[in-house]
């Protein structure tokens, strides 16, 4: 499991529809029961539920979950505190931070394309 870090040090989110919540709790350093949690207090977080009653979380949920742990571990942010900060953002707009996370995600897929072009390989 990771350690709680900032945005810029997560994992870049693979180019794929859905996400398990073990696929996730890595991408975002986030325990899986956490993250269960977390459901229940931002509205934003609906991850598609399946047979079996079993998660599959999509990109934008991946995103929203990065904002969330940002707004709690390095804002400082009580739960109440980050919820009311993202439904102020809905809004007025896209959050500072996940625009970050946006940019951050494109960096990171772009590298990783240009290595995979590199000659030699």
């Amino acid at each position: 499991m990771l350690e709680p870090s900032h945005n810029n040090e997560l994992p870049a989110i693979p180019g794929k529809r859905y996400f398990t919540i073990g696929e996730v709790s890595e991408l975002c350093a986030v325990k899986p029961h956490v993250l269960r949690y977390w459901e229940q207090e931002f509205p934003q977080l609906k991850p598609v539920k399946r047979r079996g009653n079993r998660r599959y979380y999509q990109r934008e949920d991946v995103l929203t979950i990065r904002q969330i742990r940002t707004l709690l571990y390095d804002d400082g942010y009580t739960i109440g505190g980050a919820r009311q900060r993202m439904t102020d953002e809905k809004t007025k707009g896209v959050h500072p931070t996940h625009i970050d996370a946006v940019i951050q995600e494109t960096i990171d897929d772009l590298e990783e394309l240009l290595e995979l072009l590199k000659p030699g390989r």
